[in-house]
């Protein structure tokens, strides 16, 4: 990781703790637009979240797509609900397409934007100022949309249907969903890696026997076993997202998604009966794994994929 990328991790690290503790999430779960506003501001103001992969000379950062993952992997550990996913998507949608009039509101964080992949859902679909569909051919903008909100597992992500109203050609797609499957799993990493730490952190306080249950040499062997799991994962992400392609892509999301819900089941039995009460953040994790499991396919069509280059 570069000098400017282990800051620019370090600096959303910092915005994160002081300002997305537990309950400052799940007030922002619970809020009309399912996010906190004013931490969204301060991610595009402080940070230029939502400008890193625009260039500089259309008013962005000019960063790369792993900046992006780094942020993502950041706001993914305290299971942050804010539009950067599918506000990125967008203007890589853009960017590809040549269409620059609606980067200047996306970058600032003005505006916010989502990619259609499966319309029935949509991340950001209810609060999206811009829309693009891309399906593996075409892109295409979206615009007097009409949303149906769902009811889901995962209150942290919100997913709406969305049926286009009047639409309008961009181009190709350039495997949008390709480059949506490694952001995501630059996000589910991020859980991953949270979930564990918490897991570790109540084993040394749970006592039983008169002793940390985290001292048991059976449980010790259970989290050095995710520890390698998510560092494995991890590392195959990045590899991915250093030099993406369609096989790369498919890869890490099912590496990041066995990761997340391999630790995800694992907190919750470590935790015991108090993991599945409303009160206590594992099951948020819980459900974020299954949830993100699902999202831009499910793990079965990527191992369809890479069984297809393999056979």
């Amino acid at each position: 990781m570069t000098e400017e990328r282990k800051f620019l991790q370090e600096t959303v690290a910092a915005l994160v703790d002081k300002h997305a503790n537990p309950e400052a999430v799940r007030a922002a779960m619970e809020s009309e637009r399912g996010y906190d506003e004013s931490l969204w501001k301060l991610l595009c103001e402080q940070v230029g979240a939502a400008a890193l992969v625009v260039p500089e000379e259309l008013g962005g950062a000019g960063g790369e797509l792993a900046d992006a993952a780094v942020v993502l992997e950041e706001l993914g550990k305290a299971l942050v609900p804010t539009p950067l996913l599918g506000t990125t998507l967008a203007e890589l949608a853009l960017l590809h397409a040549g269409v620059h009039e609606p980067l200047e509101g996306l970058a600032e964080g003005a505006s916010i934007g989502t990619v259609v992949f499966d319309a029935d859902y949509v991340v950001n679909g209810d609060i999206a100022d811009v829309v693009i569909a891309a399906d593996g051919v075409d892109l295409t903008r979206w615009t007097n949309v009409t949303v149906q909100p769902h009811a889901t597992m995962d209150l942290t992500r919100r997913l709406s249907a969305v049926t286009a109203g009047d639409t309008t050609a961009l181009g190709t797609d350039p495997g949008l969903a390709d480059t949506a499957a490694l952001l995501l799993a630059a996000e589910q990493i991020g859980a991953a890696a949270r979930a564990l730490d918490l897991t570790v952190a109540y084993t040394k306080d749970r006592v039983q026997f008169g002793r940390p249950i985290g001292s048991f040499q059976a449980l010790k062997h259970r989290m050095a076993d995710l520890y390698v799991k998510v560092q494995t994962a991890r590392a195959v992400i990045y590899d991915a997202i250093a030099d993406p392609s369609p096989v790369s892509a498919s890869l890490a999301r099912v590496f990041a998604s066995e990761a997340l819900t391999d630790v995800a089941a694992e907190a919750v039995q470590l935790h015991g009966g108090i993991a599945i009460t409303w009160e206590h953040d594992i099951q948020l994790y819980f459900k974020r794994a299954h949830g993100s499991a699902q999202l831009l396919g499910p793990p079965r069509e990527h191992l369809r994929r890479l069984e297809a280059e393999v056979f």
